[in-house]
C-alpha cells in the first residue's frame, strides 16, 4: 500500500516537469507604457483626456456594457465607468 502511495506521489510531482513554457518576445508584447484609462474612471473624463473614440459599440446587456475603440486600445464601460482597458495588437 505504501509503495502505491509513493508511486502516485512521484507521478503527481513529476507532471510539473513536463509543463510548457510560453515566452513572448519583447517586440511582440504590447506597449505597457501607453497612457490609457484606468478602472473606475468616468466616461466624461475618458473623453476629455483621450478625445472622442473612433467607434462606439453598445450598450449591450444588463448591466449595460459599452465599448469605445481607440487606435491603440479599447475601453469597456459598465454604465458610465471604466471596468477594463485592452491594448490592441501592434
Amino acid at each position: 500500500m505504501q509503495r502505491i502511495a509513493i508511486g502516485c506521489l512521484c507521478l503527481i510531482l513529476s507532471s510539473s516537469i513536463f509543463a510548457d513554457e510560453l515566452q513572448v518576445p519583447i517586440g511582440q508584447q504590447g506597449d505597457q507604457a501607453n497612457e490609457r484609462p484606468s478602472s473606475g474612471m468616468a466616461r466624461d473624463v475618458v473623453e476629455e483626456t483621450f478625445g472622442a473614440p473612433e467607434n462606439i459599440q453598445g450598450p449591450v446587456g444588463e448591466p449595460p456594457i459599452t465599448i469605445w475603440r481607440y487606435s491603440k486600445f479599447s475601453v469597456y464601460f459598465e454604465y458610465d465607468y471604466v471596468i477594463h482597458t485592452v491594448l490592441h495588437k501592434s
